[in-house]
């Protein structure tokens, strides 16, 4: 597997991320490791707060809840998904599964032992996520899923994704700072965008970014569907906090909460939220209210997990 490393340099003096860089290596699949960044803040001792981005985005989405998680007492671990932000990526489209993903991101969480775990996930975040919670669930404390799904093939995908799936494989040069602003209400400073791109020097490196859209089961003989369908017939035996808090102007993952709280045990009861002036990104448009839903969640339930 040949790995490429986005220079440093590339992240000197991002506007709003101010957080110390973390790695730990990780086994790559094919007998080789692969560095993983991660972002780690608050109190060491205190029970994780894991969050999960999605494509083509990286922990720098996160820079808006970080204070206000970290100000309650509570750590917040941020990593960067293999193939985007500070950690490696593998060069060619073909290293890239979804079960690698899910591999990758287990032995991250493994390697750091969290337990204890309040997941936040959006986007690829819960498609990796929550297979996670269904293979370990012991792990995890709660669960707050934001514009997410774990899609086993069946039904009919949206026009929006399919129209994203298209745009992703088709256009020239893929540009990540142009899609997270297209998927975001809020205007991006040009220095945010350029945050956003800052993790892909060229093209080259890419190919997860490419490949994503693709490893989304939209048939039920997908290589992934499988797996998700039995992920599924754990999660329908979760019972503990499970909030779902998706924005009201995603037009690629509306109605999955719906799906959420009707067929996972712990959302019942549980205070969801809709939050408003929300686009698929919502952590850009509305973190720091993201952050206040997570820190009230874990008061609440914090008998219950």
């Amino acid at each position: 597997m040949r790995v490429l490393r986005t220079p440093d340099e590339r992240f000197a003096n991002l506007s709003g991320y101010p957080f110390a860089p973390h790695y730990v290596e990780i086994a790559s699949g094919d007998g080789g490791a692969l560095r993983v960044h991660y972002v780690d803040e608050g109190p060491r001792d205190a029970a994780p707060v894991l969050c999960l981005h999605g494509e083509p985005s990286w922990s720098y989405l996160y820079r808006k809840m970080i204070p206000g998680i970290t100000a309650a007492g509570h750590r917040v671990v941020a990593p960067d998904l293999v193939g985007f932000g500070k950690s490696d990526k593998p060069a060619e489209r073909g290293d890239y599964t979804y079960q690698r993903h899910v591999d990758w991101l287990r032995s991250f969480v493994e390697a750091l032992d969290l337990r204890h775990v309040t997941l936040f996930c959006q986007d690829w975040g819960g498609l990796l996520g929550l297979r996670l919670v269904a293979e370990q669930p012991e792990r995890f404390a709660r669960v707050v899923a934001a514009n997410t799904f774990l899609p086993v093939g069946d039904g009919t995908p949206s026009d929006a994704f399919m129209a994203w799936r298209k745009f992703s494989q088709e256009v020239p040069v893929f540009p990540t700072g142009r899609i997270l602003q297209g998927a975001t209400v809020t205007e991006l400073p040009p220095e945010v965008v350029a945050a956003y791109d800052a993790p892909f020097p060229d093209e080259s490196y890419k190919a997860g970014a490419r490949q994503f859209p693709l490893l989304v089961p939209i048939a039920a003989d997908d290589p992934a569907a499988a797996a998700n369908r039995a992920a599924w017939e754990r999660l329908a035996r979760f019972e503990r906090p499970f909030l779902t808090a998706f924005s009201d102007s995603d037009p690629v993952t509306h109605g999955g909460d719906a799906l959420l709280r009707q067929r996972i045990p712990g959302a019942r009861g549980q205070p969801h939220v809709t939050i408003a002036g929300g686009g698929h990104f919502l952590q850009e448009d509305c973190g720091e209210e993201l952050a206040r839903v997570v820190v009230e969640f874990m008061a609440a339930t914090r008998d219950a997990a």
